[in-house]
């Protein structure tokens, strides 16, 4: 009987790309290989729930660290900063996990014919074994990729089953709180969308707060409530983020991409930049970009 490790293993050897992404047709799942330890890596990262099937990985947010492997499942239950990194994978047995996005729309539909979960505050990131019935849900959808005749068909109600049972397990209660308009997450989530789409541009926290329909006192402290940020130490890091992206992907200067992302001081942008990734934009980059070359160059 095919597993859910042989099922993601197959699909990732026919179509992940050089970055190790495998998109699928089904909207929100996508598989991640790797072949060796990886970077650093930052990202300001989406609700989602991640099951890993081979291999190891560490995340960070703030002064919390995860380290999980197979059998574990991550979740990610708001918009968060985290600095992730591949600790365990080689050619003969690659990291491979099953990334699933949440949406918020399927949770709040399922919330409402479910039993209400009692409330409790729990932080937005957490590791813990994966559900029997998650995996199970995980792997049908998997064999869905096979008849593409049935994805239209059948690919809505798996995917909503997988979100159920994410529900009825043990963090339902963190869940929900995605799919409610009003909820304190929700909220906050549409000042994110705006800070995600308008970062390069000054954006008041009274225009975000009103976005999120809040006070400005209330919405800076429920901001940080739930992505552990202020709203400008979030915009920041999706600046420097981006930054590093454009240099290392689109080969452009440090002083350009600083611009780009909304800088208006390169001096600024050099120091914020250093005490984020460790090192000096060109330092980094160039550091980040030898390791591209050795790895390509190393022998398979």
């Amino acid at each position: 009987m095919t597993t859910l490790l042989t099922a993601v293993q197959r699909y990732a050897d026919a179509h992940a790309g050089r970055d190790g992404l495998a998109h699928t047709p089904i909207a929100g799942l996508t598989i991640v290989r790797a072949t060796e330890v990886s970077e650093l890596l930052y990202a300001i990262s989406r609700p989602l729930v991640c099951l890993v099937l081979q291999g190891g990985k560490r995340v960070a947010m703030g002064a919390q660290a995860f380290a999980f492997s197979a059998g574990d499942s991550l979740l990610i239950t708001a918009d968060v900063p985290t600095v992730s990194q591949i600790t365990h994978a080689s050619l003969a047995a690659p990291y491979l996990s099953l990334v699933l996005e949440l949406d918020p729309a399927v949770i709040a539909d399922l919330a409402m014919q479910m039993e209400a979960a009692p409330a409790s505050a729990q932080a937005p990131v957490r590791v813990d074994p994966t559900d029997a019935e998650v995996a199970d849900a995980a792997l049908r959808l998997m064999r869905l990729l096979d008849r593409p005749a049935a994805l239209p068909v059948l690919q809505t109600q798996l995917t909503r089953e997988l979100h159920y049972w994410l529900l009825a397990g043990k963090h339902g209660a963190a869940i929900r709180n995605l799919g409610w308009p009003d909820s304190q997450a929700r909220r906050v989530a549409r000042a994110v969308e705006v800070l995600r789409t308008d970062f390069a541009q000054a954006l008041p926290v009274e225009r975000l707060a009103a976005v999120a329909g809040m006070s400005p006192s209330s919405f800076h402290q429920h901001f940080r409530s739930v992505t552990s940020l202020s709203p400008l130490q979030f915009q920041k890091q999706l600046r420097l983020i981006e930054a590093r992206r454009l240099m290392l992907t689109d080969g452009v200067s440090a002083s350009s991409a600083a611009f780009a992302v909304g800088y208006e001081s390169v001096p600024q942008f050099t120091r914020e930049y250093g005490r984020m990734f460790g090192l000096p934009p060109a330092k980094d980059t160039e550091e980040a970009k030898s390791k591209v070359r050795a790895s390509a160059s190393a022998p398979v």
